[in-house]
C-alpha cells in the first residue's frame, strides 16, 4: 500500500462482555479491507473495552466509519472513532517499562503519572489493578513510556527513587527499546 494512500483510524468499542463481540468487530474491519495494526482488550467489571488502530486506503477507512455505528448498536456497544497519523518515534531516546507495587493508597497512580507529566514523559501503556494479600489491599501498576531526547534518564531515576520512598512503593525500571 503506498504511503500516501495509507490512512489510519482509531476505534474504541465498549459494551457488555459477551462471546462473539470481538469476532464481529474484527470481521467488520476485514470486510472493509482494513488491517488491524495494533489493538488492546480489557475487561473492566462486566464491560469489554476493545481499542484498535486500523490502516487502509481512504475508501476502506470510510467504509469502516460508515458501517461501525450500526454494527455497534446491533451488538449493544458504545463506539467511537478518530482518524490519526503515525506516531513519531524519532523525538524519543528510548522506551522503558516501570512496574511498581505497594499498599493500595488513594492517589498513588495520580502522583506517579503527574510526576511523569512534569518530566514531559509520554505514557504509551498503563495497566493497574488491586489485590488482597494478608487481609490488606495492595495495588500494582505497569507503565510503558517514551523518554524525550532531552531528558537525563539517570537523573530522572534518582529523582523517582525519592518519590517511591515517599509513596512507599517498590519498583523496577527496564529499558525495552
Amino acid at each position: 500500500m503506498a504511503e500516501l494512500a495509507k490512512q489510519q483510524l482509531v476505534i474504541t468499542a465498549i459494551g457488555e462482555d459477551q462471546p462473539g463481540v470481538v469476532s464481529a468487530l474484527t470481521q467488520l474491519v476485514s470486510d472493509c479491507n482494513c488491517n488491524i495494526t495494533d489493538s488492546r482488550i480489557a475487561i473492566l467489571g462486566n464491560e469489554l473495552t476493545f481499542i484498535m488502530l486500523l490502516c487502509g486506503d481512504m475508501a476502506a477507512i470510510s467504509r469502516v466509519e460508515h458501517t461501525l455505528p450500526a454494527t455497534g448498536m446491533e451488538l449493544g456497544l458504545l463506539t467511537m472513532m478518530k482518524r490519526t497519523s503515525s506516531h513519531n518515534a524519532e523525538q524519543y531516546s528510548g522506551g522503558y517499562n516501570l512496574e511498581y507495587h505497594g499498599v493500595d493508597t488513594p492517589g498513588t497512580l495520580s502522583q506517579v503519572t503527574g510526576y511523569f507529566a512534569e518530566y514531559g514523559i509520554s505514557i504509551c501503556s498503563l495497566k493497574s489493578d488491586t489485590f488482597d494479600k494478608e487481609e490488606q489491599a495492595y495495588m500494582r501498576c505497569e507503565l510503558e513510556f517514551n523518554v524525550p531526547q532531552e531528558l537525563d534518564i539517570d537523573a530522572f531515576k534518582v529523582s523517582f527513587e525519592a518519590l517511591s520512598q515517599r509513596l512507599e512503593i517498590d519498583y523496577i525500571f527496564r529499558r525495552i527499546r
